[in-house]
């Protein structure tokens, strides 16, 4: 339980390591207690879970058995409306309006036309260079794509690279210490979220005071039609699927470079099945959801990826009573920390858990062994737009780059997803 009782096991436990493997901490309590252990993490007691049953069992007993419970300066940087830490009807509420943007996303034709546009515009824009730091540059692709999406602002506006320099402001404070002082980095990302949210609440002001004839046909014009949401409410879920389109779907992006880069099979079939559909469209021709569906290497692709790179490594959860679970009891008001990286990575679920072999996906029983995405009332409900999005990119990417990553720039869990030197990309320019 640790020789301090505030900290614990905390440091021990946040240690930063390669994001393809659990780490020194869960490799010792694992070995030495069970995949089930106690500890005592972020000021409480806590039961650590790298077992997936349980792991399933948790998610699938959201809000009648446990309830999400992330740590106090989580709540003061995200807000206290933010989806991942809000339950009940407030959350039902929220989740459906996120639902409803993912919906028209993906069965808008003008927007998926964008996606296709903006992934070749970056792609082109790499002609000339011989090295690119990719992890920023798909981080910047998404951020932009989900401002197009969700307030019809464009790249070159000059208030997305605002929104853009807020926002990374805003996630180096949300992985850091979280020491209220000025000048600090938690102290500095307080105050980039607060610009944030004032930044769109005047665009929501602006939005209803130009009325119904000035419409863009974007997320934001649907949010205002939704009278049974007040500002901060709204606020609140634009917030929420910014950071999502801007932190997960950049990282899973880099984590698929990253291991093609390591897999030339892979990559050569990627790019044969790349290759096949770009003949059945004709010159120009944008690609559309048929076309996504099409691509089931891909798919596989990405799929691998997640388990590999474990963009989630765990959620915070707390048993709201007494839970037994098989031989084992969770007392009522404890911690409990699911961790899916511990079951992506287990030998007796996964052949071969550290290879990247994109093919394990052809088997159908595979999807139900992983949960990168989480699980029941909180599965993350922009997964499907996010592999879109990187499908699209990736199509491009193949079909006029190869490249090779530095070895030792590998994907670090931190215990976010990072880069320690961004993922420098080596590029060199295919010729037809």
């Amino acid at each position: 339980m640790g020789w301090f009782p505030f900290l614990g096991e905390t440091l021990a436990f946040l240690k930063p390591h390669k994001s393809n493997s659990i780490g020194t901490f869960l490799q010792q309590h694992c070995s030495r207690y069970g995949n089930i252990f106690k500890s005592h993490l972020f000021g409480g007691p806590t039961i650590v879970s790298c077992d997936l049953e349980f792991n399933v069992f948790i998610l699938q007993n959201e809000e009648r058995l446990f309830q999400t419970s992330y740590p106090k300066p989580v709540h003061d940087i995200l807000g206290k409306l933010s989806m991942m830490l809000v339950s009940g009807d407030l959350h039902k509420k929220l989740r459906s309006a996120a639902v409803s943007f993912i919906n028209v996303s993906k069965s808008s034709p003008d927007f998926l036309s964008y996606v296709d546009d903006l992934c070749i515009s970056l792609v082109d824009s790499w002609r000339d260079k011989k090295q690119v730091v990719f992890f920023k540059e798909a981080k910047e692709l998404t951020f932009y794509l989900m401002l197009k999406n969700l307030l019809s602002i464009e790249p070159e506006d000059p208030i997305a690279g605002e929104i853009l320099g807020d926002f990374l402001t805003f996630m180096k404070g949300f992985v850091s210490l979280p020491i209220l002082i000025p000048g600090t980095a938690y102290a500095k990302a307080v105050k980039a979220r607060k610009r944030i949210s004032y930044t769109l609440k005047e665009m929501i002001r602006n939005r209803e005071n130009e009325g119904m004839h000035k419409k863009r046909g974007d997320f934001l014009d649907e949010l205002l039609g939704k009278v049974w949401l007040n500002d901060e409410e709204k606020v609140s879920i634009l917030l929420d699927l910014l950071l999502a389109g801007y932190e997960t779907t950049s990282g899973l992006m880099a984590l698929v470079v990253y291991f093609l880069a390591h897999s030339p099979s892979s990559l050569q079939t990627l790019k044969d099945e790349h290759q096949a559909l770009r003949k059945t469209k004709k010159d120009g021709e944008p690609l559309n959801w048929e076309d996504f569906k099409k691509m089931e290497f891909t798919s596989h692709v990405i799929s691998e990826s997640l388990r590999c790179g474990n963009l989630v490594k765990f959620v915070h959860r707390r048993a709201l009573k007494d839970v037994k679970f098989k031989e084992y009891v969770i007392p009522g008001g404890w911690q409990v920390l699911p961790i899916f990286t511990a079951a992506h990575l287990d030998p007796s679920i996964h052949e071969h858990p550290l290879e990247f072999n994109p093919w394990r996906w052809a088997d159908q029983t595979t999807s139900k062994k992983v949960t990168p995405f989480g699980g029941g009332l909180r599965i993350c409900p922009g997964a499907e737009l996010g592999k879109l999005e990187i499908a699209f990119f990736l199509h491009h990417f193949v079909l006029h780059f190869r490249w090779e990553a530095k070895e030792e720039d590998c994907p670090i869990s931190c215990p976010y997803l990072d880069f320690k030197r961004g993922l420098v990309l080596q590029i060199h320019q295919l010729h037809k």
